[in-house]
């Protein structure tokens, strides 16, 4: 789903106005994270790089020692 100045959010959010989630938006080499509940107040940025390596690791399946 894309919001307003394309923030996306998961489709994971979960039933009715989809408030219960987190979403983000590109800013070219930086990622930006904020509350969908709060939209208004302080967000995260990362490094695209960053990001991008840790959604790759939460892809990979665990292995049980």
């Amino acid at each position: 789903m894309v919001t307003p100045d394309n923030w996306q959010k998961s489709s994971y959010s979960g039933s009715g106005d989809g408030n219960n989630c987190v979403e983000i938006a590109n800013r070219h080499t930086r990622i930006a994270i904020r509350d969908s509940k709060a939209t208004t107040d302080r967000m995260l940025t990362i490094p695209t790089e960053a990001f991008t390596a840790f959604v790759e690791a939460l892809k990979t399946p665990k292995t049980k020692p």
